[in-house]
């Protein structure tokens, strides 16, 4: 390298010169320090979600039990005065509304506390596993009946760089997952309404 210097000015010149090193480490670092900055983003806004969930099913189970919601209303009706109230940061298409693709709402009454069930329904998909809708029901019940309300949503995620390789959940044709999983439950007697 030295032989090269002296014999070329120009490359002499070159070697010597610090006018690019700021823009040569900037170049470098952007981009992790940029997917650092929308992960960020995009945590906040998943987090977000979450809470706007939960406050949902809050909100509808609160109508439930107050009999402000009556036990003859459809899973559709239901279905949209939920996404009602998320649309904030959540769009409910009038297909997701019919079929649920991201959104899924399990109600149902119980004869006892006990009887509601305690953890998530996954399905076996080989070594992971994936929500398994298949018992979800629809039975808002009447006056002073127990009733469990779950909410499951899957939150798209881009910047999930990490979370694919830690986690058992995965769709169920296998493929990494690309959302993260929003779970908002709420168990409650019904009022003794009219």
């Amino acid at each position: 390298m030295r032989s090269l210097v002296s014999k070329f000015p120009l490359a002499r010149r070159f070697a010597r010169s610090r006018d690019g090193t700021a823009a040569i480490e900037f170049a470098i670092l952007a981009i992790p320090y940029f997917v650092v900055v929308f992960a960020i983003i995009e945590t906040f806004l998943a987090m977000m979600a979450e809470q706007l969930v939960t406050n949902a099913t809050d909100t509808m189970a609160r109508k439930l039990r107050t009999g402000q919601i009556a036990s003859t209303i459809t899973q559709e009706e239901f279905r949209k005065q939920f996404c009602a109230e998320v649309s904030i940061l959540i769009t409910c298409s009038a297909e997701e509304i019919k079929t649920p693709k991201q959104l899924y709402i399990d109600l149902r009454q119980f004869s006892t506390f006990a009887a509601i069930p305690k953890t998530i329904p996954l399905v076996p998909n080989g070594q992971y596993y994936d929500l398994d809708s298949s018992a979800f029901g629809f039975s808002p019940g009447g006056p002073v009946s127990i009733n469990m309300l779950r909410v499951y949503y899957r939150w798209p995620v881009i910047t999930d760089l990490v979370r694919p390789y830690l986690t058992n959940i995965r769709p169920r044709d296998g493929s990494m997952p690309s959302h993260f999983l929003i779970v908002a439950t709420d168990a409650f007697r019904n009022e003794a309404y009219q």
